[in-house]
Protein backbone atom coordinates (compact mmCIF):
# COMPACT_ATOMS: atom_id res chain seq x y z
CA UNK A 1 0.00 0.00 0.00
CA UNK A 2 1.56 3.28 -1.07
CA UNK A 3 0.55 6.75 0.00
CA UNK A 4 0.50 9.43 -2.66
CA UNK A 5 0.47 13.17 -1.80
CA UNK A 6 0.23 15.61 -4.68
CA UNK A 7 3.23 17.89 -4.72
CA UNK A 8 1.29 21.01 -5.58
CA UNK A 9 0.10 23.21 -2.76
CA UNK A 10 2.03 21.19 -0.17
CA UNK A 11 3.86 24.23 1.17
CA UNK A 12 0.67 26.27 1.04
CA UNK A 13 -1.21 23.75 3.17
CA UNK A 14 1.64 23.63 5.66
CA UNK A 15 1.70 27.40 5.90
CA UNK A 16 -2.07 27.52 6.40
CA UNK A 17 -1.91 24.94 9.13
CA UNK A 18 0.86 26.86 10.92
CA UNK A 19 -1.07 30.09 10.55
CA UNK A 20 -4.14 28.43 12.05
CA UNK A 21 -2.15 27.29 15.06
CA UNK A 22 -0.67 30.75 15.61
CA UNK A 23 -4.06 32.41 15.20
CA UNK A 24 -5.63 30.05 17.70
CA UNK A 25 -2.84 30.80 20.16
CA UNK A 26 -3.14 34.55 19.71
CA UNK A 27 -6.89 34.43 20.19
CA UNK A 28 -6.51 32.35 23.27
CA UNK A 29 -8.34 29.44 21.71
CA UNK A 30 -8.04 25.94 22.96
CA UNK A 31 -5.75 23.29 21.51
CA UNK A 32 -8.80 21.57 20.08
CA UNK A 33 -9.67 24.69 18.08
CA UNK A 34 -6.15 24.84 16.68
CA UNK A 35 -6.26 21.19 15.73
CA UNK A 36 -9.58 21.72 13.98
CA UNK A 37 -8.18 24.57 11.90
CA UNK A 38 -5.07 22.55 11.00
CA UNK A 39 -7.19 19.57 9.99
CA UNK A 40 -9.42 21.75 7.82
CA UNK A 41 -6.37 22.96 5.92
CA UNK A 42 -5.23 19.40 5.15
CA UNK A 43 -7.50 17.53 2.67
CA UNK A 44 -8.55 14.07 3.86
CA UNK A 45 -6.61 11.14 2.48
CA UNK A 46 -8.85 9.22 0.07
CA UNK A 47 -8.95 5.42 0.21
CA UNK A 48 -8.77 4.44 -3.45
CA UNK A 49 -9.42 0.83 -4.41
CA UNK A 50 -7.89 -0.43 -7.65
CA UNK A 51 -8.89 -3.48 -9.68
CA UNK A 52 -5.78 -5.61 -10.15
CA UNK A 53 -4.99 -8.03 -12.96
CA UNK A 54 -6.81 -5.99 -15.61
CA UNK A 55 -4.02 -4.72 -17.86
CA UNK A 56 -3.89 -2.43 -19.79
CA UNK A 57 -6.48 -0.67 -17.62
CA UNK A 58 -5.17 -1.39 -14.12
CA UNK A 59 -2.58 -3.83 -12.88
CA UNK A 60 -0.06 -4.26 -10.06
CA UNK A 61 3.34 -5.60 -11.11
CA UNK A 62 6.78 -5.08 -9.67
CA UNK A 63 5.42 -3.27 -6.60
CA UNK A 64 3.95 -0.61 -8.86
CA UNK A 65 0.48 0.24 -10.14
CA UNK A 66 0.10 0.83 -13.87
CA UNK A 67 -2.57 1.10 -16.54
CA UNK A 68 -4.65 3.76 -18.28
CA UNK A 69 -7.22 4.06 -15.47
CA UNK A 70 -4.49 4.28 -12.81
CA UNK A 71 -2.60 6.95 -14.77
CA UNK A 72 -5.84 8.88 -15.27
CA UNK A 73 -6.49 8.84 -11.53
CA UNK A 74 -2.91 9.89 -10.74
CA UNK A 75 -3.19 12.77 -13.18
CA UNK A 76 -6.47 14.15 -11.85
CA UNK A 77 -5.44 13.63 -8.19
CA UNK A 78 -2.30 15.71 -8.75
CA UNK A 79 -4.19 18.45 -10.56
CA UNK A 80 -6.95 18.58 -7.94
CA UNK A 81 -4.66 18.22 -4.91
CA UNK A 82 -6.26 15.01 -3.61
CA UNK A 83 -4.00 12.88 -1.37
CA UNK A 84 -4.81 9.18 -1.44
CA UNK A 85 -3.71 5.64 -0.70
CA UNK A 86 -4.15 2.67 -3.06
CA UNK A 87 -5.77 -0.59 -1.95
CA UNK A 88 -5.90 -3.61 -4.25
CA UNK A 89 -9.10 -5.49 -5.05
CA UNK A 90 -9.09 -8.80 -6.93
CA UNK A 91 -12.44 -8.50 -8.74
CA UNK A 92 -14.84 -5.86 -9.99
CA UNK A 93 -17.59 -7.15 -7.70
CA UNK A 94 -15.40 -6.86 -4.57
CA UNK A 95 -14.26 -3.38 -5.60
CA UNK A 96 -17.84 -2.20 -6.16
CA UNK A 97 -19.05 -3.78 -2.89
CA UNK A 98 -16.24 -2.27 -0.81
CA UNK A 99 -16.88 1.18 -2.27
CA UNK A 100 -20.63 0.95 -1.74
CA UNK A 101 -20.05 -0.13 1.89
CA UNK A 102 -17.84 2.89 2.55
CA UNK A 103 -14.67 0.83 3.01
CA UNK A 104 -13.24 2.76 0.06
CA UNK A 105 -13.88 6.32 -1.08
CA UNK A 106 -13.25 5.72 -4.78
CA UNK A 107 -12.97 2.60 -6.91
CA UNK A 108 -10.57 2.92 -9.86
CA UNK A 109 -10.70 0.70 -12.92
CA UNK A 110 -12.43 0.38 -16.27
CA UNK A 111 -15.73 -0.39 -14.57
CA UNK A 112 -18.70 -0.95 -16.88
CA UNK A 113 -21.73 1.20 -16.17
CA UNK A 114 -24.39 -1.45 -16.74
CA UNK A 115 -28.15 -1.00 -16.22
CA UNK A 116 -27.97 -3.38 -13.25
CA UNK A 117 -25.19 -1.38 -11.59
CA UNK A 118 -26.60 2.11 -12.12
CA UNK A 119 -29.27 1.71 -9.45
CA UNK A 120 -26.86 0.22 -6.90
CA UNK A 121 -23.66 2.25 -7.24
CA UNK A 122 -22.63 5.88 -7.73
CA UNK A 123 -20.42 6.27 -10.78
CA UNK A 124 -18.19 9.10 -11.90
CA UNK A 125 -18.43 10.77 -15.26
CA UNK A 126 -17.64 8.04 -17.86
CA UNK A 127 -14.20 8.44 -19.42
CA UNK A 128 -14.45 5.87 -22.24
CA UNK A 129 -16.69 3.29 -23.91
CA UNK A 130 -15.62 -0.29 -24.56
CA UNK A 131 -17.12 -3.68 -25.45
CA UNK A 132 -16.39 -7.35 -24.93
CA UNK A 133 -14.46 -9.74 -27.16
CA UNK A 134 -13.87 -13.50 -27.34
CA UNK A 135 -10.42 -15.07 -27.49
CA UNK A 136 -10.21 -18.58 -28.96
CA UNK A 137 -7.54 -21.04 -29.97
CA UNK A 138 -7.01 -21.17 -33.71
CA UNK A 139 -7.17 -24.64 -35.23
CA UNK A 140 -5.48 -24.38 -38.63
CA UNK A 141 -7.10 -27.55 -39.93
CA UNK A 142 -10.50 -26.38 -38.79
CA UNK A 143 -9.81 -22.93 -40.29
CA UNK A 144 -9.15 -24.51 -43.70
CA UNK A 145 -12.27 -26.61 -43.37
CA UNK A 146 -14.33 -23.54 -42.48
CA UNK A 147 -13.06 -21.70 -45.57
CA UNK A 148 -13.78 -24.73 -47.75
CA UNK A 149 -17.30 -25.02 -46.31
CA UNK A 150 -17.90 -21.35 -47.07
CA UNK A 151 -16.68 -21.70 -50.66
CA UNK A 152 -18.88 -24.75 -51.24
CA UNK A 153 -21.93 -23.28 -49.52
CA UNK A 154 -25.23 -23.58 -51.46
CA UNK A 155 -25.71 -19.79 -51.56
CA UNK A 156 -22.36 -19.29 -53.27
CA UNK A 157 -22.95 -22.13 -55.72
CA UNK A 158 -26.40 -20.74 -56.59
CA UNK A 159 -24.89 -17.30 -57.18
CA UNK A 160 -22.24 -18.69 -59.52
CA UNK A 161 -24.79 -20.89 -61.28
CA UNK A 162 -27.13 -17.95 -61.79
CA UNK A 163 -24.31 -15.92 -63.28
CA UNK A 164 -23.39 -18.65 -65.77
CA UNK A 165 -27.02 -19.13 -66.78
CA UNK A 166 -27.51 -15.38 -67.31
CA UNK A 167 -24.36 -15.10 -69.43
CA UNK A 168 -25.43 -18.20 -71.38
CA UNK A 169 -28.78 -16.61 -72.20
CA UNK A 170 -27.17 -13.34 -73.32
CA UNK A 171 -24.66 -15.33 -75.41
CA UNK A 172 -27.53 -17.23 -77.08
CA UNK A 173 -29.41 -14.05 -77.95
CA UNK A 174 -26.23 -12.43 -79.25
CA UNK A 175 -25.53 -15.56 -81.32
CA UNK A 176 -28.90 -15.12 -83.00
CA UNK A 177 -28.69 -11.31 -83.38
CA UNK A 178 -25.19 -11.17 -84.84
CA UNK A 179 -25.54 -14.35 -86.89
CA UNK A 180 -23.78 -17.65 -86.34
CA UNK A 181 -21.85 -17.40 -89.59
CA UNK A 182 -20.02 -14.24 -88.53
CA UNK A 183 -19.43 -15.28 -84.91
CA UNK A 184 -18.10 -18.74 -85.77
CA UNK A 185 -14.91 -17.19 -87.17
CA UNK A 186 -14.07 -20.31 -89.16
CA UNK A 187 -14.87 -22.70 -86.30
CA UNK A 188 -17.73 -25.12 -85.88
CA UNK A 189 -20.91 -23.92 -84.18
CA UNK A 190 -20.04 -25.40 -80.79
CA UNK A 191 -16.58 -23.83 -80.58
CA UNK A 192 -17.87 -20.55 -81.96
CA UNK A 193 -20.59 -20.33 -79.29
CA UNK A 194 -18.11 -21.33 -76.57
CA UNK A 195 -15.85 -18.48 -77.63
CA UNK A 196 -18.72 -15.95 -77.46
CA UNK A 197 -19.71 -17.28 -74.01
CA UNK A 198 -16.12 -17.02 -72.75
CA UNK A 199 -15.74 -13.44 -74.01
CA UNK A 200 -18.98 -12.26 -72.42
CA UNK A 201 -18.23 -14.09 -69.15
CA UNK A 202 -14.69 -12.72 -68.72
CA UNK A 203 -14.86 -9.32 -70.44
CA UNK A 204 -11.78 -9.00 -72.68
CA UNK A 205 -12.68 -9.01 -76.38
CA UNK A 206 -16.30 -7.87 -76.12
CA UNK A 207 -15.60 -5.01 -78.54
CA UNK A 208 -14.83 -7.54 -81.32
CA UNK A 209 -17.96 -9.68 -81.29
CA UNK A 210 -20.77 -7.15 -81.85
CA UNK A 211 -21.41 -4.99 -84.91
CA UNK A 212 -25.13 -4.24 -84.66
CA UNK A 213 -26.82 -1.85 -82.25
CA UNK A 214 -28.72 -4.69 -80.58
CA UNK A 215 -25.48 -6.65 -80.31
CA UNK A 216 -23.73 -3.79 -78.52
CA UNK A 217 -26.73 -3.52 -76.19
CA UNK A 218 -26.38 -7.20 -75.30
CA UNK A 219 -22.66 -6.68 -74.61
CA UNK A 220 -23.60 -3.89 -72.17
CA UNK A 221 -26.14 -6.20 -70.52
CA UNK A 222 -23.44 -8.84 -70.03
CA UNK A 223 -21.18 -6.18 -68.52
CA UNK A 224 -23.85 -5.17 -66.00
CA UNK A 225 -24.46 -8.82 -65.06
CA UNK A 226 -20.72 -9.27 -64.58
CA UNK A 227 -20.13 -6.29 -62.28
CA UNK A 228 -23.25 -6.94 -60.16
CA UNK A 229 -22.29 -10.60 -59.71
CA UNK A 230 -18.69 -9.62 -58.88
CA UNK A 231 -19.92 -7.23 -56.17
CA UNK A 232 -22.13 -9.93 -54.66
CA UNK A 233 -19.24 -12.41 -54.72
CA UNK A 234 -16.88 -9.99 -52.98
CA UNK A 235 -19.49 -9.25 -50.30
CA UNK A 236 -20.19 -12.93 -49.75
CA UNK A 237 -16.54 -13.92 -49.48
CA UNK A 238 -15.73 -10.96 -47.21
CA UNK A 239 -18.56 -11.78 -44.79
CA UNK A 240 -18.48 -15.57 -44.83
CA UNK A 241 -14.82 -16.38 -45.44
CA UNK A 242 -12.63 -13.45 -44.39
CA UNK A 243 -14.51 -11.76 -41.53
CA UNK A 244 -16.61 -14.61 -40.19
CA UNK A 245 -15.26 -15.55 -36.77
CA UNK A 246 -14.04 -19.11 -36.39
CA UNK A 247 -14.03 -21.00 -33.15
CA UNK A 248 -11.87 -23.97 -32.32
CA UNK A 249 -14.97 -26.15 -32.51
CA UNK A 250 -17.02 -27.00 -35.55
CA UNK A 251 -19.46 -24.10 -35.15
CA UNK A 252 -18.65 -20.54 -36.19
CA UNK A 253 -19.17 -17.78 -33.62
CA UNK A 254 -21.58 -15.11 -34.82
CA UNK A 255 -22.86 -14.01 -31.39
CA UNK A 256 -22.24 -14.69 -27.70
CA UNK A 257 -25.14 -17.17 -27.77
CA UNK A 258 -23.01 -19.39 -30.02
CA UNK A 259 -20.77 -20.04 -27.00
CA UNK A 260 -23.45 -22.43 -25.71
CA UNK A 261 -22.05 -25.81 -24.75
CA UNK A 262 -18.46 -24.54 -24.51
CA UNK A 263 -16.10 -23.88 -21.60
CA UNK A 264 -15.70 -20.11 -21.41
CA UNK A 265 -13.31 -18.39 -19.00
CA UNK A 266 -14.37 -15.09 -17.41
CA UNK A 267 -13.39 -13.08 -14.34
CA UNK A 268 -15.71 -13.71 -11.37
CA UNK A 269 -18.01 -10.78 -10.67
CA UNK A 270 -17.29 -9.16 -14.04
CA UNK A 271 -19.68 -8.05 -16.78
CA UNK A 272 -18.33 -10.93 -18.88
CA UNK A 273 -19.34 -13.48 -16.25
CA UNK A 274 -22.76 -11.83 -15.84
CA UNK A 275 -23.31 -12.00 -19.62
CA UNK A 276 -22.57 -15.74 -19.65
CA UNK A 277 -24.87 -16.32 -16.67
CA UNK A 278 -27.60 -14.38 -18.47
CA UNK A 279 -27.25 -16.63 -21.54
CA UNK A 280 -27.51 -19.73 -19.32
CA UNK A 281 -30.56 -18.29 -17.55
CA UNK A 282 -32.21 -17.81 -20.94
CA UNK A 283 -32.73 -21.55 -21.17
CA UNK A 284 -30.11 -22.50 -23.74
CA UNK A 285 -30.14 -26.19 -24.66
CA UNK A 286 -26.40 -26.49 -23.95
CA UNK A 287 -25.35 -24.43 -20.91
CA UNK A 288 -22.04 -22.59 -20.95
CA UNK A 289 -19.49 -23.88 -18.46
CA UNK A 290 -18.03 -20.76 -16.84
CA UNK A 291 -14.35 -21.25 -15.97
CA UNK A 292 -13.04 -18.82 -13.29
CA UNK A 293 -10.33 -16.48 -14.60
CA UNK A 294 -8.45 -14.88 -11.65
CA UNK A 295 -6.38 -12.61 -13.91
CA UNK A 296 -6.77 -11.77 -17.58
CA UNK A 297 -3.08 -12.65 -18.04
CA UNK A 298 -3.93 -16.30 -17.30
CA UNK A 299 -6.23 -16.51 -20.35
CA UNK A 300 -3.46 -17.68 -22.68
CA UNK A 301 -2.49 -20.56 -20.43
CA UNK A 302 -6.08 -21.69 -20.03
CA UNK A 303 -6.52 -21.92 -23.78
CA UNK A 304 -3.18 -23.52 -24.60
CA UNK A 305 -3.63 -26.09 -21.80
CA UNK A 306 -7.13 -26.88 -23.18
CA UNK A 307 -8.77 -25.96 -19.88
CA UNK A 308 -11.12 -23.58 -21.70
CA UNK A 309 -12.51 -23.31 -25.21
CA UNK A 310 -12.80 -19.52 -25.18
CA UNK A 311 -12.18 -16.45 -23.00
CA UNK A 312 -14.64 -13.57 -22.66
CA UNK A 313 -13.26 -10.23 -21.44
CA UNK A 314 -12.94 -6.55 -22.36
CA UNK A 315 -11.78 -6.08 -25.93
CA UNK A 316 -8.72 -3.91 -25.03
CA UNK A 317 -7.58 -6.38 -22.36
CA UNK A 318 -7.54 -9.32 -24.77
CA UNK A 319 -5.96 -7.27 -27.56
CA UNK A 320 -3.22 -6.10 -25.17
CA UNK A 321 -2.64 -9.69 -24.07
CA UNK A 322 -2.27 -10.91 -27.66
CA UNK A 323 0.11 -8.08 -28.55
CA UNK A 324 2.39 -8.87 -25.64
CA UNK A 325 2.39 -12.62 -26.18
CA UNK A 326 2.73 -12.69 -29.97
CA UNK A 327 0.92 -16.03 -29.86
CA UNK A 328 -0.27 -16.81 -33.39
CA UNK A 329 -2.21 -19.86 -32.27
CA UNK A 330 -4.86 -17.60 -30.73
CA UNK A 331 -7.24 -15.16 -32.37
CA UNK A 332 -9.64 -12.46 -31.25
CA UNK A 333 -13.24 -12.79 -32.48
CA UNK A 334 -16.64 -11.20 -31.80
CA UNK A 335 -15.09 -7.83 -30.98
CA UNK A 336 -16.88 -4.86 -29.38
CA UNK A 337 -19.85 -6.85 -28.10
CA UNK A 338 -22.24 -5.14 -25.65
CA UNK A 339 -20.39 -1.83 -25.75
CA UNK A 340 -20.87 0.16 -22.51
CA UNK A 341 -19.52 3.27 -20.80
CA UNK A 342 -16.73 2.81 -18.26
CA UNK A 343 -16.11 4.96 -15.19
CA UNK A 344 -14.84 5.11 -11.59
CA UNK A 345 -17.19 4.37 -8.69
CA UNK A 346 -17.83 6.61 -5.64
CA UNK A 347 -18.65 5.73 -2.06
CA UNK A 348 -22.01 7.12 -0.88
CA UNK A 349 -20.09 8.78 1.96
CA UNK A 350 -17.77 10.72 -0.37
CA UNK A 351 -18.63 14.41 -0.11
CA UNK A 352 -20.34 15.93 -3.17
CA UNK A 353 -17.69 18.63 -3.56
CA UNK A 354 -14.92 16.03 -4.03
CA UNK A 355 -17.10 14.08 -6.46
CA UNK A 356 -17.70 17.23 -8.50
CA UNK A 357 -13.96 17.98 -8.59
CA UNK A 358 -13.21 14.47 -9.85
CA UNK A 359 -15.94 14.65 -12.51
CA UNK A 360 -14.76 18.07 -13.69
CA UNK A 361 -11.18 16.79 -13.91
CA UNK A 362 -12.28 13.77 -15.98
CA UNK A 363 -14.25 16.02 -18.33
CA UNK A 364 -11.29 18.39 -18.69
CA UNK A 365 -8.80 15.59 -19.35
CA UNK A 366 -11.12 14.02 -21.93
CA UNK A 367 -11.46 17.35 -23.71
CA UNK A 368 -7.70 17.83 -23.73
CA UNK A 369 -7.18 14.38 -25.29
CA UNK A 370 -5.31 13.10 -22.24
CA UNK A 371 -7.63 10.12 -21.68
CA UNK A 372 -7.21 8.89 -25.26
CA UNK A 373 -3.44 9.42 -25.08
CA UNK A 374 -3.18 7.42 -21.84
CA UNK A 375 -5.17 4.59 -23.41
CA UNK A 376 -2.90 4.46 -26.48
CA UNK A 377 0.19 4.58 -24.30
CA UNK A 378 -1.05 1.69 -22.14
CA UNK A 379 -1.92 -0.42 -25.19
CA UNK A 380 1.50 0.10 -26.76
CA UNK A 381 3.48 -0.88 -23.68
CA UNK A 382 5.24 -4.22 -24.06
Amino acid sequence: MNRHHPRRRGKVRGALALAGLLLAGLLGGSAATAATIATAAEPPVLRVGVLSGSAPCSDHTGNRWSGSAVELWNRLAIEEGLPFVFEARASASSLLAATAAGELDVGVGCLNVTPERIGRYRFSLPFQEMGLAVLVKRDRLELGQAVLRSLLAPDLLRLLGGYLVAIGLVSGVLWVVEGPQRLRDGQDHRRGFAKVFQILATGPGTNTIATTTRGHGLVIVSYLIRIVTASLLVSYITINVVQEPRASGARPLRSLQDLAGQRVAARPGSVSSASLERINAGGTAEPITIVPLPRVQEALQLLTDDRADAVLADDPQLEFLLRRSGNRQLELVLRNQQSESQAFVFSPQLDPATQARIDHAISRLKQQGVVAALRREAMNKS
